[in-house]
């Protein structure tokens, strides 16, 4: 074996019914070094790293952890060889607290009185605080998990893996659910890993996080390994090889004629739980044929207005039309029947029922209404039909077709799998929030193409988004959110630097 790797997977195959995830793959990693592998969504990158951590074990080929073929049969196996691995979705008990989380199956176990066990939560508390404050990662041990944001869980799982030593570190899709100025905290992250030891492999789709702080990088497409680059190779190079064709920008051709008022939000309140104000008085419009899109920095109320407009969430006072009908009143099916398609944030707990199979999921809008079913029953043959149309015209992987429990698909594929579904129902107003995330770049120029279709056939798009660039490149207006307050609606071509200052409250 090659002793200048600390990891190295040589001929790995892993096969499923109707697929084959990973086809002869050799890789080696070097200590110490950020290496990515990228790849579209279902080109097999998870699943590679899957057996790494013991989720899988491989149908042929093998690997081998400093020199020594392993039998990673368990993640317990991965653990006890060093390797640790953050999951796109995370691996959290949100009831726990911090520390339960990270103690959970290493529990520091002590012996009152030198007969019974119990489980010593304060040194654990003083471990976990002394560990987080010195990789850069602080928590506060004692908080439940489902009261910290979205980075304090991820900062968590990074935690699980320190607390047990891990001295190879798996990362996938870190920044599919952060923030940009999140995001850039991660990447210092990392980079304080690496020059303290530790090995990391990051799973990723966006070139430029690629950019920024990989070593060199693997690119996957459809299973197999098309290359091993330098992380300095241009970006160009690594999107061709991981779509297999030259990509190219989606250009919004020439501007629509706009039509009467789709969508009319005045003065719109949202309160959440507590009490406390998410939304404050917001009013605009989205005509026929218009993409209206709303950027802002993540929490500024942006996700409780879509809520609110699609019937998830209950204003505390204002109005929303729908067609010159006020809709504020309706049930979330009414509005659906009214006209309304939602891409929700998060695609897990809103878009999908996961333990489904994929068909009944891209039923879920209208499988109570012909041809979906007759007389409430349900017609199987059409929706088997109908699904296999979308799964090859948005080209969803998806092993097993429309009988693929949707849980058992990528995050990427899922995403497509909703917005297929969304966009099929030729609805009149479409609401797409956070519509790429998760996304390849293949990906996301295909959905983008789509969402300028829509909008030429007449619909009416509001899109928010937390990727500015997604945001300039799409919209015919965009309307700024700060503190659930829209500040400004301005026009098509504005800079990103005029709109990031109301974006962080520095314009008025």
């Amino acid at each position: 074996m090659n002793g200048e790797y600390i990891v190295e997977m040589k001929g790995v195959t892993k096969k499923f019914p109707g697929i084959v995830a990973n086809d002869d793959i050799s890789i080696g990693i070097k200590k110490g070094e950020i290496f990515a592998l990228l790849g579209e969504n279902g080109a097999g990158k998870s699943t590679l790293m899957s057996m790494l951590y013991g989720m899988y074990e491989p149908d042929a080929g093998g690997i081998f952890i400093r020199g020594e073929r392993a039998a990673v049969t368990s993640p317990r196996e991965a653990a006890r060889l060093g390797i640790g691995m953050v999951h796109q979705h995370f691996k959290l008990v949100g009831t726990y607290t911090i520390a339960e989380n990270i103690i959970l199956g290493a529990e520091p176990i002590k012996r009152a009185g030198g007969l019974f066990p119990f489980v010593d939560i304060g040194d654990a508390n003083a471990r976990i605080r002394e560990l987080s404050l010195r990789y850069g990662l602080e928590v506060d041990p004692a908080a439940v998990v489902d009261t910290v944001n979205v980075s304090a869980q991820q900062r968590v799982e990074i935690l699980k893996m320190l607390y047990r030593n891990a001295e190879i570190l798996i990362f996938d899709e870190p920044t599919a659910v952060l923030t940009p100025r999140e995001a850039g905290f991660l990447i210092e992250i990392m980079r304080g890993l690496r020059e303290r030891g530790h090995t990391i492999i990051l799973i990723t789709h966006k070139l430029d996080e690629i950019k920024q702080v990989a070593d060199r990088v693997a690119i996957l497409r459809d299973g197999r390994l098309e290359a091993v680059l330098p992380a300095s190779a241009s970006a160009r190079e690594m999107a061709n090889l991981m779509v297999g064709r030259e990509v190219e920008h989606v250009k919004r051709g020439d501007e629509c004629r706009f039509g009467d008022a789709a969508l009319e939000v005045s003065n719109l309140t949202v309160r959440d739980l507590q009490g406390f104000e998410m939304v404050s008085g917001v009013s605009f419009s989205v005509r026929s044929g218009e993409i209206f899109a709303i950027a802002g920095v993540s929490g500024n109320g942006q996700i409780e207005l879509a809520d609110a407009i699609a019937g998830l969430a209950s204003p505390s006072g204002g109005t929303i039309r729908l067609g010159g009908r006020d809709i504020t009143g309706d049930s979330i099916r009414q509005r659906m029947e009214s006209g309304i398609s939602y891409i929700p944030e998060d695609r897990q707990k809103l878009g999908l029922v996961l333990d489904f199979p994929l068909g009944y999921n891209l039923a879920i809008r209208a499988y109570h209404r012909e041809p979906y079913s007759t007389r409430g029953v349900l017609d199987r043959r059409v929706i088997r039909e109908k699904a296999s149309e979308l799964i090859e015209r948005y080209d969803i992987r998806a092993s097993g077709g429309p009988d693929t429990v949707t849980r058992s698909m990528s995050g990427g594929n899922q995403q497509k799998a909703i917005v297929a579904r969304e966009i099929s129902m030729e609805s009149s107003l479409m609401i797409f929030v956070q519509p790429t995330r998760g996304l390849d770049i293949g990906a996301i120029q295909n959905i983008h193409t789509r969402i300028l279709a829509e909008r030429d056939k007449g619909r009416a798009v509001l899109l928010i988004s937390l990727e500015l660039d997604e945001v300039m490149s799409l919209a015919d207006r965009i309307g700024v959110m700060y503190k659930g307050r829209l500040v400004k609606i301005l026009p098509a071509g504005t800079s990103a630097g005029e709109i990031g200052e109301y974006m962080l409250g520095a314009a008025s």
